[in-house]
């Protein structure tokens, strides 16, 4: 459900001050290392969310010029600064400032159209704030907050459809924080973002339904959402890879055979 910009400003305003500061969409520890012969072949899937930020983004700019654009308004600039300050890159990390630049951007674009070009970076910033407020910055006004995290993850997810956020609006609801604990709702999120290419969600869906945890058990396209989570997981998502090979372990051949089958119409379905 869409939030309106109204209510954006009354969860985001105060928080802006601080950068001055200075659908069950289901379609589609390790037990050894599978051989070749049964592990599924590595699929490729298009990037989402952050990773897919990270290549759209400049990283070359200068911090001078960051912040000059930044103070003129410019959503991609505060972005870039937020990312800096959030990671400690090129400056002293500092969450505070991080929290302040993409207070910024969610404050002034709350309500772009989800198809404007800066989109992507709005819905991220949300997703950002969202998870601040999810562990609270120490030191500081920002405090833990899971229900105004939800609200962040709920409007990036809905009203920009963003990939993240849906993982993440998940994870809330399936686990019962800042919401009611809610499988089927927590589950139709992640079917939404694993269907984007979002691998963490891939990962957790495909555990979820290998092992029938909180959905019935579908072992094959379990396997299936695995396959696709370890194929784009980065080098530390350790859990992504250990989820996979207890499933690779445990799978019967036919399991096997059918994840392969649906790994093949999942990506002939992303090509078409």
């Amino acid at each position: 459900m869409r939030i309106s910009r109204g209510t954006v400003f009354v969860v985001l305003a105060w928080g802006a001050a601080f950068a001055g500061a200075p659908v069950w969409a289901f379609d589609g520890t390790v037990a050894g290392q599978p051989d070749t012969a049964t592990a599924l072949p590595v699929v490729s899937a298009p990037l989402a969310g952050g990773q897919a930020l990270k290549k759209a983004v400049p990283s070359d700019t200068s911090l001078t010029a960051l912040q000059y654009a930044a103070e003129g308004g410019h959503p991609i600039a505060q972005w870039r600064l937020g990312r800096m300050y959030a990671n400690g890159d090129g400056v002293t990390q500092d969450d505070l400032r991080a929290f302040g630049y993409f207070s910024r951007i969610a404050n002034a674009h709350a309500e772009d159209s989800p198809s404007a070009p800066q989109a992507q970076i709005v819905a991220n910033a949300f997703v950002e704030l969202g998870r601040y407020y999810l562990e609270g910055i120490p030191n500081s006004k920002i405090k833990r907050d899971a229900e105004r995290a939800r609200e962040m993850f709920s409007y990036a997810a809905s009203y920009f459809g963003n990939a993240d956020a849906q993982y993440d609006l998940a994870r809330l609801y399936l686990k019962g924080v800042g919401a009611p604990h809610d499988a089927k709702y927590g589950a139709r999120w992640l079917g939404l973002a694993a269907q984007k290419g979002q691998h963490q969600a891939q990962a957790m869906l495909g555990e979820m339904l290998f092992n029938g945890d909180q959905l019935p058990k579908q072992a094959a396209r379990g396997l299936m959402w695995l396959t696709l989570a370890r194929d784009s997981a980065a080098p530390d998502e350790t859990w992504i890879k250990d989820s996979y090979n207890k499933a690779i372990a445990k799978a019967s051949e036919d399991d096997r055979a059918m994840a392969l089958q649906m790994l093949e119409h999942w990506v002939q379905g992303r090509r078409d």
